[in-house]
């Protein structure tokens, strides 16, 4: 599985990187920590990834403005949202706009790995 990563914490996002490689068949092929590079990285590259991992909150721009422009470009790939920030507000906003999927980084992880191991 081809993984697109949009996470702009480098010390989280390279701890995905070593576990989803671990615990899964996931390769991350690609990752960014902006709302810009996110949505530019997927219009050239849309049958490139099988899933894309998104943050909410990045250093320039949001997650759930990538989730909107994405999520009509995804192809079959699958959106998980991966978040601090998992309110039911927030849960219901991202669904709404296409993610297949939202998890909570705090509490959440496990089941967030069990999902793409399944996928």
């Amino acid at each position: 599985m081809r993984i697109f990563l949009v996470e702009d914490s480098p010390v989280i996002r390279e701890n995905l990187i070593a576990t989803l490689g671990e615990l899964t068949r996931g390769e991350v092929v690609a990752f960014v920590e902006t709302e810009r590079d996110a949505i530019e990285w997927v219009r050239t590259h849309a049958s490139q990834w099988d899933l894309a991992v998104i943050d909410i909150r990045l250093k320039q721009g949001t997650g759930i403005n990538v989730l909107k422009e994405i999520a009509p470009l995804r192809g079959k790939g699958s959106i998980v949202v991966l978040t601090n920030y998992a309110t039911a507000e927030v849960r219901k906003i991202c669904l709404r706009l296409g993610a297949d999927r939202v998890f909570d980084k705090s509490n959440e992880l496990e089941n967030f790995f069990d999902y793409v191991a399944a996928a």
